[in-house]
């Protein structure tokens, strides 16, 4: 699951507010049923710290202890050399085309296709260029 997601599921309504869930959109309900079948879910390292560096930015204490309650609540999932050796030709292929998404979205890329898992993103349009990558988007 991307931050960009992550901040869409649980209603947040500026890039750095961590909010709760406010209302059932259809990614809410999408993560509810993910929920009840697999009972947590995978979170990268990098997504972990996008959002950890975004609330610390803007010093919100309330959300900060709300995501650290979601986090422990579920799984994530470290960066090791295999999916660092993946974003890296990830890179270097999307480098050669000229068509970079930067570095942490690759890195998050590379955790996905390693870990053989689905990255649920609304950024559909960003991550689709990476062959071998298998993306859904719950919000629509």
């Amino acid at each position: 699951m991307t931050a960009t997601l992550i901040y869409e599921t649980f209603n947040i309504r500026h890039r750095y507010t961590f909010g709760v869930f406010a209302w059932k959109s259809k990614s809410n309900i999408k993560v509810d049923l993910y929920l009840k079948e697999f009972g947590y879910i995978n979170l990268s390292i990098i997504t972990y710290y996008e959002i950890l560096n975004g609330l610390l930015f803007k010093d919100a204490r309330k959300q900060l202890v709300r995501f650290e309650e979601f986090v422990e609540l579920n799984k994530v999932i470290p960066l090791t050399l295999q999916m660092a050796k993946t974003a890296a030709f990830i890179q270097s292929d999307l480098r050669k085309k000229g068509s970079e998404i930067g570095h942490t979205d690759t890195l998050i890329a590379g955790i996905s296709i390693t870990s053989e898992l689905q990255l649920i993103t609304n950024n559909t349009e960003h991550f689709k260029r990476i062959k071998g990558l298998e993306i859904a988007n719950w919000t629509k």
